[in-house]
């Protein structure tokens, strides 16, 4: 079987073969298949994926909630339920009382069908997705600073070509492992390899440099390099004259600035960060790799914007061995966003405030352009709504919210305080288990759809086998859905690849263009990458050559000011928290942990505290633990390790329960982008007994 992994942004090709037993059982066995992107390698995710595909706890048939427990149903009753009971809160309560809670995971086509059935269907204006928590801080500075927010401005295999990589909050060894590769073959070549993380890790193991920075100090460092970078003449002063705007106010910012300020707040010697803008600045090609342990802050927003500012100044960008690439972390967090699952998004990368646009999408739509509903609000401010009343029912799709959310003890309050909650899943994740009605959906082995990989190439994966008991696929029973709100004839589709065609009329002429792409392209080509305006044209592999994206043709720099953490510590809460995600595991772990061989090598979450910080609060390795902020306690188990900062605590975040680490996240929120804070929390620590 032929399919495609349906963990990162990666998105390996694979093959799954299937070797008959004596027993007469079936032993599955997972190669990698040749493709551009990981070159035919497959990490151990990839390689135990069927397990979870072919697990005996999938749901196989519709589910209701009846006396407290699930009984089966039919697809009929289950269509008909939802469709009687949402429709009942909007008439009570209004449109929006109803809200849709997207994936990252989705194909495309179920990204965009799911945003055009929020809208013309429900006409509620609350959706969003968890890619909201993904790469969204990424993806406005991207917007912002470019005009265009495409994961990987460059190719992948520019990376051994470049003299210095820059990798900032981002673990490419246990995230992205398939990678790997790339950066070590750069190291082959002499590539000097900076990595800024408050942690030791199989990345900043291949550094030259490790620049051990305090949670929630990135936008600092960065301006600490830029200052470096300047008074060294080491700046690119053409290029920024003939390329960018707003050059001269972050210069006039950043020289006031005292880089041993900087020092102090980040925690990153002088020493250290003068030797790594030098390296940076001297040499002649550079990338900027961004990921979540900069994106999720307060200030994620405009502390990309700071590493922006330092590759523009270096005139890094647009060029061979050059670029930057926000690392995009959900399997297609890239396209879910470009096609309307984001609240203030329409298909293409338009926005739902944009006159032209409302227009251009309901013309696609066959509907008035006033019938599209305006801007709704993040993710997490969904749960608030909940908690608030103002939203009543809630269709939750390839999603868990009740593990993934920071602030987790509020989103439980919110969703089972919900009217009516539906969710779409192929297991009973810790959501599914609260809601009214449980969609069974198909996995990544059943369903034909495409993906958008981290570098912007779009990518299909076709059904290698079929569904199991009652499963459907996601844009067949958001059809029948449809059809309940007489929108059928807006929802007539039989197959992916009708949906894929409306969707690449949808978006023409948008920033994220992908008319030129068809399912016969991407057959004999592998992949596409977007923009691809026409058939004939080839897809933009590198962006920026010419121009930025803007009307000008500019790209924006923009003064950063630096901030301390988002959550300072006190006498109570001494130290900082942080999360971040573990190599057998992704995301809350509802697929990985039903795969055997992956739950295996990771049985339970784990703190890491630093040998000093273990002493100071009589915590002995491999014991269990109270971790406590100002919004709940997890217990999990401790991990003494000299390779973390000592005022730092790190806990991955792919488990449920009392080992949540967002029982203790702080959801503070970015003003720009509406990231929370999850990479600083205040907290105190000690054994449990």
């Amino acid at each position: 079987m032929s399919t495609q992994c349906p963990f990162c942004s990666v998105q390996c090709k694979m093959n799954v073969a299937e070797e008959p037993l004596p027993s007469g059982r079936v032993r599955y066995r997972a190669e990698g298949k040749m493709n551009a992107a990981s070159e035919g390698r497959l990490c151990v995710k990839g390689q135990n994926a069927h397990q979870h595909a072919m697990s005996r706890e999938r749901v196989l048939y519709p589910l209701a909630k009846k006396n407290g427990a699930f009984v089966r149903i039919g697809w009929e009753e289950a269509v008909a339920a939802i469709a009687e009971r949402m429709s009942a809160i909007q008439r009570e309560r209004g449109r929006d009382a109803v809200g849709v809670y997207g994936g990252g995971s989705l194909t495309n086509e179920s990204a965009y069908l799911l945003g055009k059935f929020a809208r013309i269907a429900l006409g509620t204006k609350h959706i969003d997705y968890n890619g909201r928590f993904c790469m969204s801080a990424a993806a406005s500075a991207g917007v912002k600073a470019f005009g265009i927010d495409r994961g990987l401005t460059n190719k992948l295999s520019d990376i051994p070509e470049t003299d210095c990589l820059l990798l900032v909050g981002t673990n490419i060894a246990e995230c992205q492992p398939t990678l790997m590769p790339y950066f070590n073959k750069a190291k082959e070549n002499g590539t000097f390899i900076i990595v800024v993380d408050p942690r030791e890790t199989g990345t900043s193991a291949i550094a030259d440099l490790h620049l051990k920075v305090r949670p929630g100090t990135d936008a600092a460092l960065a301006n600490g390099l830029l200052k470096v970078l300047l008074e060294e003449r080491l700046e690119n002063r053409r290029f920024l004259s003939e390329r960018t705007t707003g050059f001269a106010e972050v210069e006039r910012q950043v020289k006031e600035m005292r880089l041993e300020d900087i020092s102090n707040l980040t925690g990153v010697p002088e020493a250290a960060i003068r030797k790594a803008a030098i390296a940076y600045g001297r040499a002649g090609t550079g990338m900027v790799f961004t990921a979540r342990g900069i994106e999720q802050h307060r200030d994620g927003h405009m502390a990309v914007r700071a590493y922006l500012n330092l590759m523009l100044a270096a005139g890094k960008i647009g060029r061979r061995g050059c670029g930057y690439g926000a690392v995009t972390g959900q399997g297609n967090g890239q396209g879910g966003r470009e096609h309307g699952q984001k609240a203030d998004q329409l298909p293409g990368y338009r926005l739902i405030e944009n006159p032209e646009d409302r227009e251009y999408i309901a013309g696609v739509w066959g509907i008035d352009a006033a019938e599209l509903p305006g801007k709704g609000v993040s993710a997490y401010e969904m749960m608030e709504l909940t908690v608030s009343g103002d939203i009543r029912g809630l269709l939750v799709m390839g999603s868990n919210p009740i593990v993934s959310n920071p602030n987790v003890g509020l989103v439980e309050e919110g969703l089972k305080s919900l009217e009516f909650l539906v969710v779409a899943d192929m297991f009973l994740s810790e959501t599914a288990e609260l809601a009214d009605i449980v969609l069974p959906v198909t996995s990544y082995m059943e369903n034909t759809g495409t993906l958008t990989n981290l570098e912007g190439r779009v990518l299909l994966r076709e059904a290698a086998r079929p569904a199991p008991g009652e499963a459907r696929h996601d844009w067949q029973w958001l059809c029948d859905l449809a059809a309940r709100w007489g929108r059928g004839d807006k929802f007539d589709f039989a197959e992916a690849e009708a949906i894929f065609e409306e969707l690449r009329i949808a978006s023409r002429g948008g920033i994220a263009d992908y008319y030129g792409i068809t399912y016969d392209r991407l057959r004999r080509e592998e992949g596409v990458y977007w923009p691809c305006p026409s058939p004939d044209h080839p897809g933009t592999k590198r962006l920026f050559e010419a121009g930025f994206a803007h009307a000008d043709g500019l790209a924006r720099l923009v003064p950063v000011d630096n901030l301390p953490p988002g959550e300072e510590t006190d006498r109570d809460y001494p130290l900082l928290m942080t999360n971040g995600r573990l190599l057998p595991h992704y995301l809350t772990g509802v697929q990985t942990r039903r795969s055997a061989a992956l739950a295996a090598r990771a049985v339970e979450n784990v703190v890491e505290l630093h040998p000093s910080t273990a002493r100071k609060y009589r915590i002995e390795d491999g014991t269990l633990v109270r971790v406590r902020s100002r919004r709940g306690t997890a217990i999990v188990r401790s991990k003494v390790t000299i390779g973390i900062r000592e005022d730092t605590l790190f806990i991955p975040m792919h488990w449920g329960g009392i080992q949540n680490v967002n029982l203790l996240t702080n959801p503070l929120l970015d003003p720009f982008c509406r990231m929370p804070d999850f990479k600083v929390s205040a907290v105190a620590i000690e054994p449990w007994s």
